[in-house]
Parts: structure tokens; C-alpha cells; sequence
């Protein structure tokens, strides 16, 4: 079997996965600390994916997208209400990217950048 896991650099372990429970819907499974107690990475799930949010550390090169002028990569998470989570993410700080629209695929889709940078584009399929 072959799964991805995600590695997402951020400016805040502990804020981010706030904002990721708050906002996607994933779910907290575990916390790692450095020595000095500091937060190194939160343990998540999104749906099935997991995810492992960690803190800047630009001496080793772990930055985030806001920090390199951005990404052009994009996650893209299926929702049950994009104009809902669309309103939830720019109310908890995401910068709009793609406003809702239907697209010519059969989706309503939005993209937006959360805190750190990360493109994230929501999509539901077109009943």
C-alpha cells in the first residue's frame, strides 16, 4: 500500500493545528517535544492523511511558503460545504486565493493561503 504523509512547515506547531481542527476539520494524535521542552512538530490527521505540523527552523531550511515568497504547490481537500469553509478559513486568517466558483469539472471549488503560506483548495462535487 502506498500512502502520503505531509510535512507542513509553519510559523506556529500549536497554532497551526488549531487553526487545521478549527477550520478542515482534522484531528489532533500526537505532540513531540525538542529537550528544552520547545514544540517540535504536532501529530494530525486529515481524513485519512496524516500530517505533521512543525515549527520554522530556517538554519536547517525548513521555511515556510510565506517566508519564500510562496508555493506553487496546492493541497486539495474535499469539504462538505466549500462556501462554508471558504467563510471559516478567511475568518480565521486565510488570505483569499480563488473565491468559490463551479467549475467546468463539476466541482465548486476555492483555493485560499493559510497563515504560513500553504495553498489549500476545498472542492465538493456538483450534484
Amino acid at each position: 500500500m502506498t500512502q502520503i504523509a505531509v510535512h507542513l512547515v509553519v510559523d506556529d506547531p500549536a497554532r497551526a493545528a488549531t487553526w487545521l481542527i478549527d477550520t478542515l476539520g482534522a484531528r489532533e494524535t500526537g505532540r513531540y517535544e525538542q529537550p528544552d521542552g520547545t514544540l517540535l512538530a504536532v501529530q494530525m490527521l486529515l481524513g485519512d492523511t496524516p500530517l505533521a505540523v512543525a515549527g520554522e527552523m530556517p538554519d536547517a531550511g525548513l521555511r515556510t511558503p510565506a517566508s519564500m515568497g510562496g508555493s506553487p504547490a496546492a493541497f486539495h481537500v474535499t469539504v462538505d460545504d466549500v462556501d462554508a469553509a471558504w467563510s471559516r478559513a478567511l475568518e480565521r486568517g486565510a488570505t483569499a486565493f480563488k473565491e468559490p466558483y463551479d467549475a467546468p469539472w463539476g466541482e465548486r471549488t476555492a483555493q485560499f493561503l493559510d497563515p504560513s503560506g500553504h495553498r489549500w483548495a476545498i472542492n465538493r462535487a456538483i450534484a
